[in-house]
């Protein structure tokens, strides 16, 4: 029988970690393919930031992470840091941006982004293979065999980087979990992160006409809060504070919302009370937020008319409507609009330094398919890149005894 093509590292993901993650593992010497059932490769860089790639956040750190093993992330962010990131950016001439909050975009197009990684992937003689579909994933007991629907494949070290669930229309699968689960590795389970909120019935009948009214607000999760614009959809909720609550919500739990941060309501209504008492409430509270807004809190709250008319605890209620508004929602818009997926390969069983597996010598996970979710504004792909850098930095190859 014909030997299999064999090469020192398999990738499967032509996403961001694993374009990276060949660069570098080339550029070490290794002969590396990457393997992707895509067309075109980096589709969630192409489409991120509007079309600009937000590729890392300035202010990134270990805190702007969720995992149920929230030091994992620690030695990977620190071998490879957002200004590492960013010297590589400049190199390639790529302008670039801060657009608010530490988050970095191209002046340009992400398409500049995916470029670059091809780019270094040439350079570093690491080849890219689109267009393949895995059919199968085994050992062998000196590497790893990887079938495909044109033939048999050999490597020492198999880096698996094909992401989580979210924006399936681009290809996402749950296919590196199944990997995982099949070398004895747990899988801790996957959610919709990053994603807008949605209401039932009730809430979007008490809510409707709301859509497009955009506030900034804070919003509170258990012990997790987040200060950023809130936007009113035709579903429910989104914006930057509620993608970034999304993450560590579960079904059921109560979030809480402040519509006006850094504002005592019942003080400023009371004192316009005071000041103008002909004045109306809805009037009154149109100073804070937007009309429309303005118009259904005091509707809901059934605090209209004249300031003078309306008692301290009527104000009272209409304040807490407002600077600490409590509500369940129904869901999520689920994978189809998440940027990201929360949970996945439970980080307990894999290097921190490596990304390796403890149990499975030469097989390695990285970028999105690991539980480590950045918030958002380009942490998530900081990950990309720093996981990336630390499973290249220790690739098995046929030198080296398995």
């Amino acid at each position: 029988m014909t030997a299999p093509e064999h090469h020192d590292v398999i990738i499967l993901g032509a996403g961001g970690a694993g374009l990276f993650c060949a660069a570098e593992a080339g550029r070490r010497g290794r002969s590396v393919l990457v393997l992707d059932h895509a067309r075109t490769p980096g589709e969630k860089i192409r489409i991120s930031g509007g079309g600009r790639c937000n590729f890392t956040n300035l202010h990134t750190t270990p805190k702007n992470f969720l995992s149920e093993n929230p030091r994992f992330c620690i030695s990977a962010l620190a071998s490879y840091t957002q200004h590492d990131f960013i010297a590589k950016v400049e190199a390639h001439n790529i302008a670039w941006h801060e657009k608010t909050l530490g988050q970095l975009f191209c002046d340009g197009s992400s398409q500049q982004i995916i470029d670059m990684l091809l780019t270094e992937c040439a350079a570093a003689g690491a080849a890219v293979r689109l267009q393949t579909k895995i059919t199968a994933v085994e050992r062998d007991g000196t590497g790893f065999r990887v079938t495909t629907g044109e033939g048999v494949l050999a490597c020492t070290s198999l880096v698996v980087a094909t992401g989580g669930l979210s924006i399936p229309k681009i290809g996402a699968t749950g296919f590196a979990y199944d990997i995982a689960r099949q070398f004895g590795l747990r899988v801790v389970e996957p959610r919709a992160a990053l994603v807008p909120f949605t209401f039932d019935g009730a809430q979007k009948a008490a809510l409707d006409g709301l859509a497009g009214v955009a506030v900034d607000a804070t919003v509170t999760c258990g012990k997790a809060r987040f200060a950023e614009a809130l936007l009113f959809t035709h579903k429910g909720l989104s914006g930057p504070a509620i993608l970034q609550i999304s993450s560590c919500w579960r079904p059921g739990q109560e979030i809480a919302i402040d519509l006006a941060p850094g504002t005592d309501v019942f003080r400023m209504l009371k004192e316009a009370r005071a000041a103008h008492p002909k004045q109306e409430a809805e009037t009154a509270l149109a100073r804070l937020v937007p009309k429309r807004l303005a118009d259904r809190l005091c509707e809901q709250a059934e605090v209209t008319g004249r300031l003078a008319d309306i008692s301290d605890a009527r104000l009272r209620a209409l304040a807490d409507s407002v600077n600490d508004w409590r509500l369940t929602p129904a869901g999520t818009e689920g994978y189809r609009t998440a940027e990201v997926t929360a949970g996945g390969i439970d980080t307990r069983d894999l290097s921190s330094k490596t990304m390796e597996a403890k149990t499975v010598p030469g097989l390695y996970f990285i970028g999105e398919a690991l539980d480590v979710t950045g918030h958002l504004g380009g942490f998530n792909f900081q990950w990309a890149w720093s996981s990336a850098f630390a499973a290249a930095s220790a690739l098995r190859s046929t030198t080296v005894a398995i």
